[in-house]
């Protein structure tokens, strides 16, 4: 059985770093994406179908052409971006609105932990307001897409999730 995901968040995120990370386990040099990549990841015999979504301004606004069967939303941010956590944040709460993500769990990767003075994991659950998030659940998981230090962590939350499910 294939589990949909899609891997969100503003461009420069690191997004689709995390996706290739997850599918050959090496950093590939990625330029900013247009539209979207799809790929299968298998990872301990489940069958991920990964959506990585370009998370430019102008490209946010078909996020929700997507979202038809969507189990997961990965939500990918640059703990080094304080400026932007709230613009992440009102795109959170705008997917988390829509109807046909009501039963869509949300990871939250707090990547580039790797780089001095970024955001903790805690204070990105903060300024994202997550305790407020009632009717869908949710982790927040620190990591680097770089070394995929913390991804598998977060699959191992999803795999968890769907075998309560």
């Amino acid at each position: 059985m294939e589990h949909k995901i899609l891997i969100v968040g503003l461009d420069n995120a690191g997004k689709t770093t995390i996706l290739y990370q997850l599918l050959l386990n090496e950093v590939v040099h990625t330029s900013p994406t247009i539209g979207s990549n799809v790929e299968e990841v298998v990872w301990k015999n489940l069958h991920f179908i990964m959506w990585d979504l370009g998370g430019q301004e102008s490209l946010r606004v078909s996020w929700s052409t997507y979202y038809s069967n969507t189990e997961f939303i990965i939500l990918v941010i640059d703990s080094t971006d304080r400026e932007r956590v709230s613009i992440a944040k009102s795109e959170l709460y705008k997917m988390l609105a829509h109807d046909e993500l009501n039963k869509a769990a949300v990871l939250i990767y707090a990547n580039k932990q790797d780089v001095k003075g970024g955001m903790s994991a805690a204070e990105i659950s903060r300024h994202l307001n997550l305790t407020s998030v009632k009717g869908h659940k949710w982790q927040i998981q620190s990591c680097c897409a770089l070394t995929g230090e913390g991804l598998y962590q977060g699959l191992e939350w999803i795999a968890s999730h769907l075998r309560h499910k």
